[in-house]
């Protein structure tokens, strides 16, 4: 029995999820990152440098009427602003660039480690829920994953020097300010695995949204014929209100906890009211240093509730996150063998001996077996559903079975070469797919050879067309 607290596992799986991003696709940008954190510290330290202002704003040139300070002042400010504006927008190109390119790679890892899996993986993993993995859930990961970054990088740097320029002026107003951070820890740790959870669920329901919609249009005959447009309709609708209620309820416990830092803050404020209008009235503290320490708290509050809900949106980035990892390490069942032998040439003989195939629980090919001599015409006859896909799934290698064997010219199919193994076979399907392409890369298929192309050009071109 594993004992184990479930706080301690999620963040244990918390930090497998982010080494295994950070290993894999954040690392190699490790250069931009730096950079990005230079715009950060100095965008977050202007804040810091506003609210220092204040005090000889204040004292220097509003109570004291110093007309030198007063332009100092003006050109310290415009300065300020300058240096967080250029700042700002340097820090947010680099960003999106690094989360365009990571989430670019992660796509297309993700793509190449898909397709090779075998028929039996994608009768469980229907297209649509694919589909969400490949572009909903990496485009999530990305938009969450810059957040983040901003969030634990300019808001974070922000409000340590906001908190040093408080501190500055009083420990004592800066301590009361937090009196109230105590509170926050058992909310917060509820509100995480409360977003945990939603968000895993809501992700799931995206998925079985866009598989809805890919079986609606991949069946829109059998769905006319039928006249199920307002069933459908309806089961889209079904789904759709639960996605919302999903999501509502993730966005709550993602800005739970920002709103309980607004009311911990608010109690926080008060205090120091309380505390620093007592030493100002009896001429202890002056005006520029309150407004000082009012002004670094105030731009702190706003770091501050990002910062809250930097947790709820990390949650949500895991729950994909998760997804992802668990199909980019799924392991291949079908690969080549390490030294393949030679496809045989010509027509070869087809053997198939003793097979048998399960899905799942479900026996579907018992003691399977029979010989297509070349030279000869053989036809698997028999009505819908009676395995003749599944027999032609078995010789090229899309199943393999559970039991027995199909040869090649003599050769297992486990023997040969993937690639060369299904290039013996020419097919011709029921229903033609076309890709969404030209009319010659549907008939190359990326065989760019002379030979095919020079068969498109005399089968399909006029003279003088391109």
């Amino acid at each position: 029995m594993n004992d184990t607290p479930k706080s301690t596992k999620e963040a244990a799986d918390s930090r497998v999820l982010f080494k295994w991003l950070w290993n894999d696709y954040l690392r190699e940008h490790l250069p931009l990152l730096g950079l990005a954190v230079i715009f950060m510290v100095l965008e977050a330290s202007m804040l810091g440098a506003v609210s220092y202002m204040m005090q000889p704003m204040f004292d220097d040139v509003f109570v004291s009427g110093n007309w030198t300070m007063l332009y100092v002042v003006g050109a310290a400010v415009i300065g300020i602003f300058v240096v967080r504006a250029v700042s700002s927008l340097m820090r947010s190109v680099i960003l999106t660039t690094i989360s365009l390119r990571s989430s670019s790679k992660l796509r297309i890892n993700l793509l190449e480690r898909l397709m090779p899996q075998d028929g039996a993986f994608h009768q469980a993993h229907p297209p649509g829920y694919l589909i969400q993995r490949v572009q909903g859930d990496v485009a999530s990961i990305g938009t969450i994953w810059q957040s983040i970054v901003v969030g634990a990088g300019r808001d974070f740097i922000g409000l340590l020097v906001l908190l040093g320029v408080a501190i500055s002026v009083d420990p004592i107003w800066a301590m009361l300010t937090c009196i109230g951070v105590p509170l926050l820890i058992l909310p917060a740790l509820t509100a995480q695995k409360f977003v945990r959870r939603m968000a895993k669920r809501s992700r799931d329901l995206g998925a079985t949204l866009a598989t809805r919609l890919d079986e609606v249009f991949h069946g829109i005959v059998q769905v006319k014929l039928n006249a199920l447009e307002r069933y459908q309709a309806q089961q889209y609708k079904t789904i759709t209100d639960e996605f919302i209620k999903t999501q509502q309820r993730t966005a709550f416990g993602t800005a739970a906890l920002p709103a309980m830092i607004d009311v911990i803050s608010g109690l926080g404020f008060m205090a120091v009211i309380l505390y620093g209008g007592s030493e100002i009235i009896s001429g202890e503290k002056s005006i520029g240093q309150f407004m000082t320490f009012f002004t670094a708290m105030g731009f702190a509050f706003d770091p501050l509730r990002r910062l809250g809900a930097v947790t709820g949106l990390w949650q949500q980035a895991a729950a994909s996150i998760e997804r992802l990892k668990e199909l980019m390490e799924m392991p291949l069942s079908q690969v080549s063998a390490p030294n393949p032998k030679p496809a045989p040439e010509g027509v070869p003989l087809i053997e198939v001996e003793d097979v048998f195939l399960n899905y799942g629980d479900a026996e579907v090919v018992r003691g399977l077996g029979f010989r297509a001599e070349p030279g000869q015409m053989t036809a698997l006859v028999g009505a819908s559903g009676a395995g003749k896909s599944t027999v032609f799934n078995l010789l090229t290698r899309l199943i393999d079975p559970q039991k027995g064997q199909v040869l090649i010219g003599g050769v297992p199919t486990t023997d040969l070469a993937l690639e060369e193994l299904r290039a013996i076979y020419s097919v011709v399907t029921q229903e033609a797919l076309l890709f969404d392409e030209t009319l010659r890369e549907n008939v190359v298929l990326g065989n760019g050879s002379n030979e095919i192309i020079e068969f498109i050009g005399h089968a399909f071109l006029k003279p003088g067309d391109s």
